[in-house]
């Protein structure tokens, strides 16, 4: 399965496409299992990852610098050059700018990983990246909406995914390393565990695309309105990522992560925001969908052009598949 995740994950959200349409009345229900999911997705995820490692990672000062710039001064600067071409109804555009304005924590570190990039150093900021758009999410769409939108977002949403996302499974995550350390029993159950990425990776695009398939209704044209928007986002990150890296002198692997990390978005976090908002503005949940749809495809872009783009010294320009 780790060998063709990318096509397990393009089944996955085919799967949940296909489920929505079929059972729409599913939707509420799988909602209340997105953050489960992910939750457990992400503790797999710190569990790769010895925590000496990522203690070490957070002294990557220039890393981190990189992955700020690229997230939250590059990116607000790409978006508010789309922004007047976006459709000009309200919740669209809401929807766009919650889910472009805020990076990645989770399957940022799968892909990044396939191409090659430093799975640790990502890891280590993924805390820092979602504290950063705790803060700056409200201002960035202030500056673009007005006060009349900003206050749609609040803390508590995105204080609950911190705990949630990133401290329980983080804690978890080193008490099972320690475990694994001291007793043969929890170096097996490591091992098991770290067998299920793919699989919980799967699981989770299946969910949030089947539950919020059955909201599209009569939204649909305005919702494909936003896909050229999100592949060139894509497009753009690609080479502002590179300038990024180039600009801070990072090595191949940490330089595809940050080109990674200013690329992929935190839909599946965000989405938690979208799905609160009122009735009126209710197809922005699934315009933070949609862009997951993109996104995954894109990946699959990404994880082959980017070691061309950004080869290793001395190295085959390809992706490290581990």
């Amino acid at each position: 399965m780790e060998h063709h995740q990318v096509a397990v994950y393009l089944g996955a959200l085919a799967a949940g496409a296909l489920v929505g349409w079929a059972a729409p009345g599913a939707g509420p229900g799988l909602e209340h299992a997105i953050n489960p999911v992910l939750a457990v997705l992400l503790y797999v995820t710190f569990l790769q990852v010895p925590a000496v490692d990522l203690l070490r990672s957070l002294r990557a000062g220039r890393f981190l610098t990189a992955a700020l710039v690229v997230n939250f001064v590059v990116v607000p600067l790409v978006v508010a050059g789309m922004f007047p071409f976006l459709p000009a109804d309200q919740a669209v555009r809401l929807g766009v700018l919650l889910v472009l304005l805020a990076p990645c924590v989770d399957y940022v570190i799968v892909f990044s990983g396939l191409a090659g990039g430093s799975s640790q150093r990502l890891l280590a900021a993924t805390p820092l990246l979602l504290l950063a758009q705790m803060i700056l999410l409200p201002l960035f769409l202030f500056l673009f909406m007005g006060s009349g939108l900003a206050d749609v977002v609040e803390a508590g949403p995105f204080l609950e995914a911190f705990v949630i996302l990133i401290v329980v499974p983080l804690a978890l995550a080193w008490f099972t390393q320690g475990w694994a350390g001291r007793r043969p029993a929890g170096q097996k159950f490591a091992d098991a565990m770290g067998t299920t990425m793919v699989p919980l990776m799967a699981a989770t695009l299946l969910t949030v695309v089947a539950s919020q398939v059955p909201k599209l209704g009569d939204s649909l044209s305005d919702v494909a309105k936003v896909v050229p928007f999100y592949v060139l986002f894509l497009a753009v990150m690609a080479f502002a990522g590179l300038a990024v890296a180039r600009v801070f002198r990072l090595d191949a692997p940490d330089g595809r992560a940050v080109v990674f990390t200013g690329a992929t978005r935190n839909s599946l976090v965000v989405l938690p925001l979208a799905l609160a908002l009122p009735d009126s503005l209710a197809v922005a949940a699934v315009v933070v969908v949609t862009q997951t749809l993109v996104e995954v495809i894109g990946m699959v872009a990404y994880v082959r052009t980017i070691p061309r783009l950004l080869p290793a010294p001395g190295a085959p320009a390809r992706a490290d598949r581990r």
